[in-house]
């Protein structure tokens, strides 16, 4: 006779947790982010993997949570996931994190000392064809993620902070926060003794042509020669 209690307790946690997501269907509503109290990034990490707080949070795609180690002295806040760090689940592993280690590597900054993270843990797209294409955040999406974001601030404690693009630098920074005015200069904040707001790589990629691109590529590489400076 067949044992279906048995068939299931063979199945991984994880495993039924996303057939019990895609047989809900898709959500349009968003929910309290389940962020624990702790001082540990690997435990913050782990909760993460089964938040569930905004629809973005489905059977088919996963969080991208941030790396570095937890002493590091500088971290980077990007935007969200692209199709590529939503498919390897790292952050900032497509072509902007591409331009981004390029930097890194001119100006001699090891990416394995600073710590890396974003302000939306999920890929928030749109199907089109085949392809996921990207789509643009907006409050209510950031404001959800916003928690674990203050919750990594809080345990790594970074002496500076560098935010890239405009999403990241409001939701730090408030919503009044313009990166074409202030950005490359250095201020304190809630979050950190330094604070800087700079481009976020992948304008750089997105530039209407190679004489806005090289421009905007050495304001990104002096911006962030001076937050490493700081340390």
């Amino acid at each position: 006779m067949f044992d279906q209690a048995a068939l299931f307790e063979q199945i991984p946690a994880e495993t039924l947790e996303a057939m019990r997501r895609a047989a809900e269907g898709p959500r349009t509503e968003y929910r309290i982010a389940p962020v624990p109290q702790t001082k540990s990034l690997s435990v913050l990490r782990d909760a993460s993997k089964t938040c569930d707080a905004c629809p973005w949070a489905c059977h088919d795609h996963q969080t991208v949570f941030g790396e570095g180690p937890k002493d590091s002295a500088i971290m980077f806040v990007g935007e969200q996931p692209g199709d590529v760090e939503d498919r390897q689940g790292h952050p900032f592993v497509g072509p902007a994190g591409a331009m981004f280690d390029a930097v890194l590597d001119e100006i001699e900054l090891d990416r394995h000392q600073v710590y890396v993270t974003n302000a939306v843990k999920h890929f928030k797209f749109k199907l089109r064809g085949k392809r996921r294409v990207h789509q643009t955040l907006n409050a209510r999406d950031i404001n959800t993620c916003k928690p674990w974001l203050l919750t990594e601030l809080e345990i790594v404690k970074p002496k500076v902070l560098v935010c890239l693009g405009a999403i990241a630098s409001k939701s730090l920074f408030g919503s009044q926060f313009k990166i074409t005015t202030e950005r490359g200069h250095i201020f304190k904040s809630d979050h950190a003794p330094f604070s800087l707001a700079t481009w976020h790589p992948s304008a750089l990629l997105r530039a209407p042509d190679e004489v806005t691109q090289k421009r905007m590529r050495r304001e990104f590489t002096a911006d962030i020669t001076k937050a490493w400076r700081k340390i």
